[in-house]
């Protein structure tokens, strides 16, 4: 609560959170660049961004603070007004247009929600010392990342970031990996990027953690015990392994992923793309002899106008490469305002022809979960990338070249719908135009590869022997009078 005194016809105002049980107090004194808190629902999570982040305005005059949640309403309600109520107006004042708090000693908080590629604007280039992303688990890591880099300024400041978290979501995967398995990716050519254990700093939390909740809602308990099982085990016991987090949860890495090859040239090749302003996503495909499809490479590209991007397409297609079909979503075909064409017309005046696609969401999203099951593996080709004796009898009929990360993990992070749940969520929307990408091209027609034809005899001269020449022994030589 706060506290109030006279002093020579002064307020001083004091400002008194309240008791922070044991888990809360080592998020608060946690010094890492990256510290996340929970694991179990009911941790006392919220609360305790509130307070770090009200204590760091007041503590340190000029800090600059950023709270995001994943929607606004939460945010508002989880945050903005609970904060605006605690701080005295003595200390701070709230604009409701910027959602800038501004404090007497200098220090902000601002509140914001994510947006995906708008948000991307609206943050690009800004400056912040401590950014609390609150339930971690329902941004992409893209967006994490990105956040990341707001992270920066010439003050005294250190910076930091603050997560909390539940298992499932968007983010379940990467938020696991970081924070629960540890399980840090090096780029040996790129040192910068390197992930430092040292960095990351988890602080599991369960509701017996939060004495003043089990007081106040005794039944909350019994609520999570009812969950359905898989539900119960993580949010009740923060059970990180029981949620996948994704809409295709047959997908792994390490069974739909290989080492890229240089595709045999019999093989099918196909292109399909999702294009708009905000990604222009492509990928490259090829078929093999048992029609499992193969995808080789991706482009993935912001702000492409219609031209720019068909460039982009051919810029990215190896000389000489045979590509059979491109596959667009039908919008390609819809005609502009200002013109009357269409951008399926400006593709093929790039020498791109297209090929509508189906865009049935549900249809195209079943059947790249039926793709991705394992087909029997025949093709000379494909076997033989795999050493004497581990040839398996089967392999997906839908697989990557494990150099394509952006694709791969959005496949593994997209989520059901949660009013349809044999569809893909739409949001966040920046992972969306991927999945989308390979759904117009598993939802089209495609052929196997055809064996490659056996080679044709050659006569003593080396020249190809005739069909004549073949079924008749050609023609009269002294060679029959001997």
């Amino acid at each position: 609560m706060a506290k109030q005194k006279k002093t020579e016809g002064l307020r001083e105002i004091c400002w008194d959170p309240g008791e922070a049980n044991p888990k809360q107090l080592e998020f608060f004194n946690s010094r890492a660049l990256y510290t996340a808190y929970g694991g179990a629902k009911g941790g006392g999570k919220t609360w305790a961004v509130r307070t770090k982040a009200i204590g760091g305005a007041l503590l340190n005059p000029g800090i600059r603070i950023l709270i995001m949640r994943c929607h606004y309403p939460e945010l508002e309600e989880n945050h903005i007004r609970p904060i605006v109520k605690a701080v005295p107006p003595e200390l701070a004042g709230y604009n409701a247009t910027s959602r800038l708090m501004s404090f007497q000693n200098g220090s902000i908080i601002k509140f914001g929600h994510w947006s995906g590629d708008e948000s991307e604007n609206e943050y690009n280039g800004l400056e912040y010392d401590w950014i609390f992303i609150d339930e971690a688990t329902q941004f992409s890591e893209r967006a994490f990342n990105f956040l990341g880099g707001c992270l920066r300024g010439v003050n005294e400041f250190p910076k930091r970031m603050y997560l909390t978290c539940n298992p499932g979501g968007v983010g379940h995967n990467w938020v696991k990996r970081l924070f629960i398995d540890r399980d840090y990716h090096t780029y040996p050519d790129d040192p910068e990027r390197d992930e430092h254990p040292g960095d990351y700093n988890f602080i599991f939390a369960t509701v017996e953690d939060n004495t003043h909740l089990l007081e106040s809602s005794p039944t909350y308990l019994k609520n999570l015990a009812n969950m359905p099982e898989d539900l119960r085990r993580a949010y009740r016991y923060g059970d990180w392994s029981v949620l996948g987090g994704n809409y295709f949860r047959e997908f792994t890495r390490e069974r739909h992923c290989m080492r890229p090859f240089r595709p045999p040239e019999h093989w099918e090749r196909y292109r399909s793309f999702d294009y708009g302003l905000d990604m222009f996503a492509c990928f490259w495909w090829a078929v093999d002899e048992d029609g499992r499809c193969w995808c080789i490479r991706e482009l993935e590209e912001k702000g492409l106008i219609v031209q720019e991007a068909a460039a982009k397409l051919l810029e990215h297609t190896l000389p000489n490469e045979k590509i059979s079909l491109t596959y667009a979503p039908p919008d390609m075909w819809s005609r502009q305002k200002d013109s009357g064409r269409t951008m399926a017309e400006l593709f093929l005046n790039w020498g791109v022809p297209l090929v509508k696609s189906d865009n049935n969401r549900v249809q195209g999203h079943m059947l790249i979960k039926d793709m991705l099951a394992p087909i029997p593996l025949k093709d000379p080709f494909v076997k033989g990338l795999f050493p004497a004796g581990r040839v398996p009898e089967k392999l997906p009929g839908l697989m990557f070249f494990d150099d394509l990360h952006r694709v791969t993990a959005d496949l593994r992070d997209i989520q059901a719908d949660e009013k349809n749940p044999n569809d893909c969520a739409k949001r966040p929307h920046e992972i969306t135009h991927t999945v989308d990408a390979v759904r117009y091209f598993c939802v089209s027609r495609t052929l196997r590869a055809e064996k490659p034809a056996p080679a044709r005899d050659v006569d003593e001269d080396g020249e190809e022997e005739s069909y004549d020449s073949f079924m008749t022994g050609g023609e009269i030589s002294e060679g029959y009078l001997l």
